[in-house]
Parts: structure tokens; C-alpha cells; sequence
């Protein structure tokens, strides 16, 4: 008898058998009168630090039926029904259709410094905004805590109040729930158009939280169910690219807490073997987008004709391969002028597939007071990893490289 595949939880990236599911009680009077007592959750309380009372969880034994299928169940206590499903493991609720429609779980992982928590918010950004009406996109949060910290703690502070988020401290992520989002395009096939989901993780966490061993251990569940990778890197640690960077710039600090991109590169790359179990003569397959970012402050040095000082092509909702190809043999070439060959050493030696990005979330230095620049934000490249990996995924046409 063939074993029931398992799922992978968005929220703590622990896999269980969807038998397992648990549910959590409406809250609302059941048929009877009777309305279950709010209690705190010692699951969400211990994996993400949320201490509020929410109506008690239970087993889905007693499953209900709606328009055929069986997506609720009824409380033990209440005989309420409810169709709030949860992960047995951190009992976060879980996306609608979650384990019922093809998803794809994208990880995101940045060195301290790299702007990873703004370029977060930017993509993010620009998926609901200009990217996504190119490609006819949806891009929603799969829970009412991604909607309102997105929202509240991320757009409004970047692009209302112009303010940069501070760096995040070692550990801080481990308490901090992930941010998870649905996107969802139309992807023409042999049997006509159809919706494609993809479910996106995101944890805000540091490279430099690849050191402690719990850290390790969270970021192997992470990187284990990962579909694809976007790892985030800032040139400007980088010996060459400093001395290249325009005039002005502000550089990020370089002192015995901040590690260089070779060494949380080789790092990312151990946690990577811990998690997918490759033997030392394999290659990790799953695909990584190396996006190099902070590209503004270094267009100036670029040559004429350069793919990095033109505009990406967007006339068509597809991913340009020639296009992408050719801004990754630039970034490799531009790798040995930074003193980052190691890099794509690495990269050659470890992975099968892989593809390298320039990129900018702001478009401009910020100010001395941690400020976006008063002409706003000016993305450039921003979403083209991201896509890159759709397309890897089918989830989104691509032209032929």
C-alpha cells in the first residue's frame, strides 16, 4: 500500500500526513447554545511567542462535508462547525487549499546587512503592484498575521514613513512567525488554462544565524522543504566592489560581527547538505538564485552595453531567459573583479543549478538618519530571481534561452 505523501508546514516547515491535520473551533455558538472557552495555546505560544486566547484545537475525526468534499469537521465540545485547519506540529492555520492544489515553497535567506528584510517588502511590493498586473498575478497573505504585519509592520514603514527596518539580530527570527503568501497565475496547458499556486515562506532571518545550533536547526527544517532558494548577498562586503562603489556611498560595516558572503555562502551551503542528505559527491538540486544586491551603487563602473544599465524587459508576461542569462555571465565576470571567484567556485563545485542576479530594492543610497532617499523607492530588478524560479517550477512561460 503506497505511503500518504506528507506536508509541509509554511509556518514551521515540519512535515506531517494530512491525516494529521488538526482544527481549531470556530469560537461561535454551536447548535446547542454552547460556545467553547478561549484558552492560550501552548503550541503558538511556544514556537512564535503569541500569548493571545484563541477557542481550543482538536483532532478532525469528525469530518464534514461541503459540496462533496470533506474540508471541516465538527467540534467535540460545541458540535460547532468549523473549517480553521491547523499544523499538528506549531498549530498555525493553515492556507486555504493548502495540500489540495500545487504549491511551491520558496526560501529566502540573506547575510547581516544585505537588505534582506527590505528587499522582502519591496518584492513582495512589487508582485501585488506592477509586476503583478504584467503577469495577471495574485499575491495575497495566506493568514490574518501576514496580512496585518506585512501591511502595518513592512509596507507602511518603508514606502508611508520611509523609515529602513534595523538590522535583525541573531536569534530574533526564532521567535518571529513567517510571514507565508499565495500567488497565483494563470498557466496555459494541454487541457487549457488553469490556476498555478505557489506558497512562499518567508523567515527573517540573518546569515549570521547560521551559527548557533539551534539556529542551524531551524534553518535546516526551512531549507529542507525549499522548492527553490533566493540567497541574498551585499557586494559591498566584498574588498573589490568597495573600492568600485560610487562616490559617497554609504558602506555597511566590516568588523568581527559581520561575516563575508564567501563564508555565509559556504555556511548555506553545509546547512543545505545537512538537509537534503546529498553525499559529498552529489550536487545540491535545488535551485538557487544568487541576487547580488545594493547593484545601484555600482552601475557606474559598468561598460557600455552592460545588461545591468538597461531597463529588464517587461512588454510580455513571460521570463526572458536571454535576458536573465546574460545579466548571469555578467555578474560571474563582475564576481572576479569584487574578489568573489570563491563564490562561483562554490556555487560550480555544489550545485546543479544555480543563476546569478544584480539587483536594487531602493534605487539609491539612504540617508544618514536610515531613511529612504526623499525622491522614494526606485526598484530595479527586483522581482527577477523570484520569477527565474517560477519559471523553473512551470509555473510561469519563459521564453528559450
Amino acid at each position: 500500500m503506497p505511503l500518504m505523501p506528507s506536508l509541509l508546514c509554511p509556518y514551521c516547515y515540519q512535515p506531517f500526513p494530512p491525516r494529521k491535520t488538526l482544527f481549531r473551533c470556530a469560537g461561535l455558538l454551536g447548535p446547542g447554545g454552547e460556545r467553547c472557552k478561549p484558552e492560550r495555546d501552548q503550541a503558538l505560544s511556544r514556537r512564535f511567542g503569541m500569548n493571545e486566547a484563541l477557542p481550543p484545537v482538536f483532532p478532525g475525526g469528525r469530518l464534514t462535508a461541503v459540496n462533496g468534499r470533506r474540508t471541516g469537521a465538527r467540534c467535540p465540545s460545541c458540535q460547532g462547525e468549523t473549517t480553521q485547519r491547523l499544523c499538528p506540529n506549531c498549530h498555525s492555520q493553515l492556507p486555504v487549499h493548502f495540500g489540495r492544489v500545487d504549491s511551491r515553497l520558496i526560501a529566502l535567506i540573506g547575510a547581516k546587512g544585505s537588505g534582506k528584510t527590505v528587499y522582502m517588502t519591496v518584492l513582495l511590493h512589487e508582485l501585488m503592484h506592477s509586476v503583478g498586473r504584467r503577469f495577471d498575478a495574485a499575491v495575497i497573505g495566506s493568514d490574518d498575521h501576514t496580512r496585518s504585519e506585512f501591511s502595518k509592520r513592512y509596507e507602511e514603514m518603508l514606502y508611508r514613513q520611509s523609515v529602513l527596518p534595523g538590522t535583525t539580530r541573531p536569534g530574533q527570527a526564532e521567535v518571529r512567525r513567517p510571514l507565508v503568501f499565495k500567488v497565483t497565475l494563470d498557466r496555459s496547458g494541454l487541457f487549457g488554462t488553469r490556476d498555478r499556486h505557489t506558497i512562499t515562506s518567508f523567515f527573517d532571518t540573518a546569515g549570521e544565524d547560521l551559527i548557533s545550533k539551534e539556529s542551524v536547526d531551524l534553518n535546516v527544517r526551512y531549507l529542507r522543504g525549499a522548492d527553490g532558494i533566493i540567497l541574498l548577498l551585499d557586494p559591498l562586503q566584498m574588498r573589490g566592489a568597495r573600492a568600485g562603489a560610487a562616490p559617497g556611498t554609504r558602506l555597511p560595516d566590516r568588523d568581527d560581527k559581520t561575516d563575508s558572503p564567501v563564508n555565509v555562502l559556504t555556511r548555506v551551503t553545509e546547512v543545505l547538505y545537512e538537509a537534503t542528505g546529498r553525499g559529498p559527491n552529489r550536487r545540491i538540486d535545488v535551485p538557487v538564485a544568487v541576487a547580488f544586491s545594493k547593484i545601484d551603487a555600482l552601475r557606474h563602473a559598468f561598460p557600455p552595453g552592460s545588461p545591468l544599465l538597461r531597463e529588464p524587459p517587461d512588454a510580455e508576461p513571460v521570463f526572458d531567459q536571454a535576458d536573465s542569462l546574460a545579466v548571469h555571465d555578467h555578474v560571474r565576470a563582475l564576481l572576479h573583479e569584487w574578489d568573489g571567484a570563491q563564490i562561483d567556485q562554490i556555487m560550480r563545485k555544489n550545485f546543479s543549478t544555480f543563476r546569478y542576479f544584480g539587483l536594487s530594492a531602493l534605487g539609491g543610497d539612504p540617508t544618514a538618519d536610515n531613511r529612504v532617499d526623499p525622491r522614494g523607492v526606485h526598484p530595479y530588478r527586483v522581482a527577477d530571481p523570484f520569477l527565474w524560479l517560477l519559471s523553473r517550477f512551470n509555473a510561469l512561460p519563459a521564453t528559450k534561452g
